[in-house]
């Protein structure tokens, strides 16, 4: 195998997807699992909010894949705040091996990528994976209260209110392939409010090392999806790959631009967060491949792997791009 690149020879049995009111809205509404009006969740903060939409992803979960929280060898869950506490508090009621993950907007697809190397390597008969963020809880941590009413620039995205939870497992008709984690990319950009500029790098160093890993191509592939680059991010990946030989711009398609109605709903540069990428490929993704309607996806999710106090301290932004590749239908 080349550097990084990892065969897998697991499924997606089961997905879920829980999310607020305003991805509800969007184009995607319907496929939702779950919404809640007021992006509460029955709780009295936003914290504890979003640790109730990862309890009720992955509780669906495990309905919808008809297995027990004894049958989960491992599950492998991610937020955006401070020491994952949305993920701990929000599972820490099942009975079930947890490891908890920083991978900022990439985690839903590192959370898979390991869930699908412990199953592939015999180590698990299933695992589990989930990822989620909350628009509030993030403009709390990372900028200002939404009472504060600061103005958003043009470049700044919307953290998607949502979790997704993923079971992975031999069999199925959506098989999780191959495998590549990112490398850390840092190219100067120090704006927080432009995501997507500061993610782009790291997603053309793990995709161009991708092609030439496998001696693929982009129209080797139906989709090829990032998590959380926006409209702005999107624009900077595919102008750099293409000045690097790869044209993936009629296939190229960004969770962060699917979400959100670009005409209706005033969202900047897109969605992102760790649900983005979560909730679209549960929801949208994988009844796609689920349905032969595509059967060759690479996933890539980007990461800005930054704190507040990086930040605030003028450090330029680290980024990671996590990808994996799925194929769905019939004979994959």
């Amino acid at each position: 195998m080349g550097r990084g690149l990892m065969e897998l020879d697991s499924g997606i049995l089961a997905v879920a997807s829980v999310v607020g009111k305003t991805e509800h809205d969007g184009p995607l509404g319907d496929l939702f699992d779950e919404y809640d009006e007021k992006d509460r969740f029955g709780k009295d903060t936003w914290e504890r909010a979003e640790s109730e939409m990862q309890r009720r992803a992955f509780g669906t979960l495990l309905l919808k894949g008809k297995v027990k929280e004894a049958e989960i060898g491992a599950l492998f869950a991610g937020d955006l705040l401070n020491q994952c506490v949305a993920s701990s508090y929000g599972l820490m009621k099942y009975d079930v091996p947890y490891f908890g993950l920083y991978g900022a907007c990439s985690t839903a697809v590192e959370g898979l990528i390991l869930a699908a190397a412990l199953q592939s390597g015999g180590f698990y008969d299933k695992c589990a994976a989930v990822a989620s963020s909350h628009y509030c809880t993030a403009e709390r941590q990372y900028r200002s209260p939404i009472e504060y009413g600061a103005q958003r620039a043009p470049s700044a995205q919307w953290t998607v209110t949502g979790a997704g939870a993923f079971l992975v497992g031999s069999g199925g008709k959506v098989r999780l392939r191959h495998a590549l984690p990112g490398i850390v990319v840092e190219k100067g950009i120090r704006d927080a409010a432009n995501m997507g500029a500061a993610m782009a790098p790291a997603a053309v160093s793990t995709l161009t090392r991708f092609f030439a890993e496998t001696g693929t191509l982009p129209h080797h592939y139906d989709m090829i999806v990032t998590g959380d680059l926006g409209w702005e991010g999107g624009a900077i990946l595919c102008d750099l790959m293409l000045s690097g030989g790869y044209d993936i711009r009629d296939r190229y398609y960004d969770c962060g631009r699917l979400i959100y109605s670009k005409s209706t709903q005033d969202k900047h540069a897109g969605g992102s967060g760790c649900g983005c990428a979560a909730t679209v490929t549960a929801a949208y993704l994988y009844p796609r491949l689920l349905s032969g309607q595509v059967r060759r996806v690479l996933l890539m999710a980007t990461g800005a792997m930054m704190s507040p106090s990086s930040v605030m301290q003028g450090d330029a932004i680290p980024a990671i791009a996590h990808l994996v590749e799925l194929r769905g239908g019939v004979g994959v």
